[in-house]
C-alpha cells in the first residue's frame, strides 16, 4: 500500500502562475511579490500592524528580541514544549532562557508558572499557540503589563488562530512571528512574517533583515531617481524572503481560512472515530475561537494497550507517517547541560513526550486517507 505522508503542501496553479510570473519577471529576491505579501497579511490580520517579510519564523523571532534590545544579562520565559528555534534566539542574543512547564489541557504555557519565574533580569515572555491552540494570552498580557516585560508570540502554529474572538497577530503582544515553513497552516517553502504595532520595532526590523542596510535593494533600484547610495548603520543579517517564496505566499493566504475549515473538518473526525480508545484527545478552541488544527497531536492514556513508540512504529509498518510534538527543550543536551534541566523540573512536559504522537493532518488528505488513519489507529489500539 502506498506510505501516506505525514505532511503535504497544498499548491495551487495560481501560486505556480505567480512564481512563474517572478521568474519571468527577473526580480527574483526581495522585490514587489515581498512588499505586496506584507501588505496583503496586514491587510489581512487588520488592527493597524505592520507586517515585515523573512525567510524563517526564527529569523522574525531573533529580529523581535534584537529589536526589544535584548542581551547579555537577560532573561527571557518560554516553555521547555516547543522546538528549539524559540529559545535558540535568546541564545544569539547572549540572553537566557528560562524554561517552565505547560497546561495539562492545552499544552501552552502555563501563566501562572510564567509569573514565578520572572526575577528582576526578567525583560520578556515567548508565548507559544502549540499546534495551533491559543496560549491564554490574555492572562500572559496581563502578566506582563504589571511586571513590565515584553511579550513575542511564537505563532508558528496559529494561523488563522483566534483568542478572545481577535485573530493572533492582532492582539497587544510587542511582535509577533508566523511561520511559512513547509508543512505550516500556508507555506511559502520557507519563510516567516514578523507582526507588530510599534513602528520602532518595525524600522529596526527592516534594518536588521538585510545587513543593516538603511534602504532596501527595491526601493533604491526602482525609485524615480535610482540612488546606488546606502549606509550600513548596524551589524545586520541576511533574514530577507525572496518574492520567489512570497509568490506563494500571496496565495496562501487568500486560501487560509479554507484550508483551516478542511484541517477542522479532519479533526473532528478524528474526534468522533476515536473517542472511546485509550487516547487523551487534544482540546479544541474555546467556544467563539478559531483553532487553526496545524497538529493533531493524541496522548495513549495508561491503559492503552502498547507503548508510543511502539505505537508509532506499527502506524509506520501500516504506510502511515507519524511525528512527535515534541521531545521537550530540557531533554536536549545543550539545553539540559547548559541550564541544569531535569525531566522532574516539568512534569507535564515529561509525561507528555511519553505518551504522545502526531497523526497527519493536511489539506491535501482525501476521506480515504482519514479512514486509513483511523483503521489503523483502532486496529492498534482497539
Amino acid at each position: 500500500m502506498k506510505f501516506l505522508p505525514f505532511a503535504l503542501p497544498e499548491i495551487g496553479e495560481e501560486e505556480i502562475d505567480e512564481v512563474v510570473a517572478s521568474l519571468r519577471s527577473g526580480w527574483v529576491t526581495t522585490g514587489p511579490k515581498a512588499k505586496q505579501f506584507e501588505q496583503d497579511f496586514s491587510e489581512w490580520l487588520g488592527g493597524g500592524v505592520e507586517s515585515i517579510s523573512v525567510n524563517s519564523a526564527t529569523a522574525g523571532l531573533h529580529l523581535a528580541l534584537e529589536a526589544l534590545g535584548i542581551g547579555p544579562g537577560d532573561e527571557v520565559i518560554t516553555t521547555t514544549h516547543t522546538f528549539t528555534a524559540t529559545a535558540e534566539v535568546i541564545r544569539y542574543l547572549g540572553a537566557d532562557p528560562v524554561f517552565v512547564d505547560v497546561c495539562t489541557h492545552t499544552l501552552c504555557i502555563d501563566p501562572c508558572l510564567i509569573e514565578r519565574a520572572i526575577t528582576p533580569r526578567t525583560k520578556a515572555i515567548i508565548p507559544v499557540h502549540f499546534a495551533g491552540l491559543s496560549a491564554d494570552m490574555g492572562a500572559i498580557l496581563d502578566i506582563a503589563k504589571r511586571h513590565g516585560l515584553r511579550v513575542v508570540e511564537d505563532a508558528a502554529h496559529a494561523l488563522p488562530s483566534t483568542c478572545g474572538g481577535r485573530l493572533i497577530g492582532s492582539l497587544e503582544s510587542d511582535v509577533t512571528v508566523f511561520s511559512f515553513y513547509a508543512n505550516k497552516t500556508i507555506t511559502t517553502g520557507e519563510g516567516g512574517m514578523l507582526v507588530t504595532r510599534d513602528a520602532g520595532i518595525a524600522k529596526r526590523a527592516k534594518v536588521m533583515r538585510l545587513h543593516g542596510i538603511n534602504r532596501d535593494a527595491f526601493d533604491r533600484f526602482t525609485a524615480k531617481v535610482p540612488s546606488w547610495y546606502y549606509e550600513v548603520v548596524a551589524p545586520g543579517f541576511k533574514y530577507n524572503l525572496t518574492d520567489i517564496a512570497a509568490s506563494l505566499g500571496i496565495h496562501q493566504l487568500k486560501k487560509a481560512y479554507r484550508f483551516q475549515q478542511k484541517r477542522q473538518a479532519i479533526a473532528e473526525k478524528y474526534h468522533q472515530a476515536l473517542k472511546d480508545l485509550p487516547l487523551i484527545l487534544p482540546s479544541d478552541a474555546p467556544a467563539g475561537d478559531i483553532h487553526s488544527w496545524h497538529l493533531y497531536v493524541l496522548r495513549l492514556a495508561d491503559d492503552a494497550k502498547v507503548s508510543r513508540d511502539k505505537f508509532i512504529e506499527e502506524m509506520f509498518n501500516s504506510g502511515i507517517g507519524m511525528s512527535v510534538h515534541y521531545v521537550p527543550l530540557h531533554l536536549h543536551p545543550y539545553w539540559r547541560d547548559t541550564y541544569k534541566l531535569s525531566p522532574e523540573m516539568f512534569p507535564i512536559s515529561q509525561k507528555v513526550y511519553e505518551t504522545t504522537a502526531t497523526l497527519p493532518l493536511y489539506t491535501r488528505m482525501t476521506d480515504d486517507d482519514v479512514d486509513r488513519v483511523v483503521s489503523a489507529v483502532r486496529k492498534i489500539l482497539g
